[in-house]
Parts: structure tokens; C-alpha cells; sequence
């Protein structure tokens, strides 16, 4: 990533000039950021994606219908959020399966991913989620609700810790 120039601070210093901070909001988990990729490394291109408003079915069996209908509705507490924009498939990937693992070692369950209405990463996520480990530690998934981003977001339910 290249560092940005002095008349790109200087121009978002000015645009943030009057912004407050929200209150009372809840801090996600902090992942570390992504590191750089290594040199020639590329992830195979996204296939095709969801349609928009589908549910994504669910990963594995044990989701009771009605703790599927509560995620699949919105109505679970969103312990912690991921917002891919702005990253590289490469980025995104290993962000995403850092995130999945902390979240699971820390004992969340419902968790949120933002990957954007449409792009690369909107039809790469549902397929890296099917991918080992991560396939491992989620119970099931299903595109959110509007107030939490749409077909732009995934919701994400972690198996317990057992």
C-alpha cells in the first residue's frame, strides 16, 4: 500500500475538520491489520456470487430452525463486525480467517462481515467461509438484514466452544 502524499492528508484533514466521534457505540474486536502479501502470490478469482437477497445455506447441520430464523433475521447481537472494503482478495482472505479464528477462540457466536454490494470480494467471501477452517468454526451463515448492510453483509453464527 502506498503511503498517501501530503495533499492527500492535507485534503483529509479538511474533509474530517468537523466529525465527532459516535457515542455509546461498541468497539468491534480488533483484528491486527493484514500483512503484506507476499510478491506473486494471487488467490483464484471469484466465480460467481449469491444472488442478491438469497440466504446462504447453512454450513454443516445442528442450526435449529429457530436460531436459524433469528440470524437469518437480524434478531441475534452482532458481538463482532469485519469491513473488507478497501482491501485485495489476497487482504481480505487472510483477514477474514484471522478474524473467524479470534472470534472463536474468544467464544463469540454471532458475528458480521462487510464485503460490499458487488465486486470481487462480494462473490469470493461465501466461498472462503466453505474453505477448512473456517468451514470448521461456522455453524451457518445468511446474508443481513438491511440495517446491517444487505446483500452488501453477511451474517455469520460460530459453533460453541466445547
Amino acid at each position: 500500500m502506498r503511503k498517501a502524499k501530503s495533499d492527500e492528508r492535507a485534503l483529509w484533514r479538511e474533509a474530517m475538520r468537523n466529525v465527532e466521534p459516535l457515542r455509546n457505540a461498541s468497539a468491534p474486536v480488533d483484528i491486527e491489520p493484514a500483512p503484506e502479501p507476499p510478491r506473486g502470490s494471487t488467490l483464484p478469482r471469484a466465480r460467481g456470487s449469491v444472488r442478491e437477497g438469497a440466504s446462504i445455506a447453512p454450513l454443516g447441520t445442528g442450526v435449529d430452525r429457530r436460531t436459524a430464523q433469528r440470524l437469518k433475521r437480524g434478531e441475534m447481537p452482532i458481538e463482532a463486525r469485519l469491513d473488507l472494503h478497501g482491501m485485495t482478495q489476497i487482504e481480505a482472505h487472510d483477514a477474514l480467517a484471522r478474524f473467524v479464528a479470534k472470534s472463536n477462540a474468544a467464544g463469540l457466536r454471532a458475528l458480521l462481515v462487510i464485503t460490499g454490494k458487488s465486486g470481487v470480494l462480494h462473490g469470493a467471501v461465501p466461498r472462503w467461509l466453505e474453505e477448512g477452517e473456517n468451514r470448521a468454526r461456522i455453524l451457518a451463515t445468511s446474508r443481513a438484514q438491511p440495517q446491517h448492510g444487505g446483500a452488501g453483509a453477511l451474517y455469520l453464527l460460530l459453533r460453541r466452544q466445547r
